[in-house]
């Protein structure tokens, strides 16, 4: 069994995944497999943090397609015999976050974006949780939203309150109930269960409009996925504050 931490992340090619692969192989030393859609571009993105003096490699991986799962529990299984990290960092928004409403929003979106944010993390997770348990001390990180906040988005003040697309805010607040209750029945094992709040970042989802810069909107994931012993389980965070949820 390799002694090296392993960390395995989702649609990490590219923007908060791939800084957040970045700062743990880099900077954490840890072992980071980049899951990516598209193969080459992973490699691409793998080759390059290697250059930097990262500990990655890349793996074609689609949070869409659920043999995929049992392909990435069998390679890390093979190579590994364990999994000490799980980022689910894979995610999608395919509405308007100030323009779309509730009353109109498609099924077909609705289905799309609960498929990868929240019902592809579930499934994941649950297949690589035995080899999570292999490990001295597993971390699973949810990459949520503040967004996925109920009690933000019922306060008519909050700083959230006029972004309602329902779709991405309810797959996320689903998401954050999962970390709830997987903690929950983790709670006497080693392993810890999280929710995290990157921030609004300038990627290509959150835009230019965004005020954090990337390395910034990674900080969280790597905390938690390198808590200490006496670290939070059944948390929602953003940069150490923890969130209502």
């Amino acid at each position: 069994m390799s002694i090296q931490k392993v960390a395995f992340i989702t649609g990490a090619n590219r923007g908060i995944g791939l800084e957040t692969a970045r700062q743990l192989g880099k900077i954490q030393g840890i072992h980071v497999i980049i899951g990516s859609r598209d193969l080459a571009k992973g490699q691409a993105a793998a080759e390059a943090l290697r250059a930097e003096g990262a500990d990655v490699e890349a793996v074609r991986f689609d949070i869409t397609r659920p043999e995929d799962y049992r392909e990435i529990f069998e390679f890390l299984d093979k190579k590994f015999g364990k999994l000490d990290i799980l980022i689910n960092n894979a995610g999608i928004a395919k509405e308007d976050f100030f323009k779309s409403t509730v009353s109109t929003v498609s099924p077909a979106v609705l289905r799309e974006t609960f498929e990868t944010n929240f019902f592809g993390a579930v499934e994941l997770t649950q297949t690589l949780l035995p080899l999570i348990k292999k490990a001295p001390e597993g971390r699973i990180v949810n990459l949520s939203s503040i967004l996925g906040s109920l009690t933000l988005h019922a306060d008519p003040k909050s700083p959230i309150a006029g972004s309602k697309a329902f779709a991405y805010n309810a797959s996320k607040a689903a998401l954050n109930a999962f970390t709830i209750h997987l903690a929950h029945e983790l709670r006497r094992t080693k392993i810890k269960v999280n929710s995290a709040h990157p921030g609004w970042v300038k990627t290509e989802m959150g835009t230019e409009a965004a005020p954090m810069e990337i390395p910034d909107g990674a900080r969280t994931s790597v905390a938690l996925a390198t808590l200490p012993a006496d670290g939070p389980t059944g948390a929602y965070i953003h940069l150490g504050e923890t969130l209502p949820w």
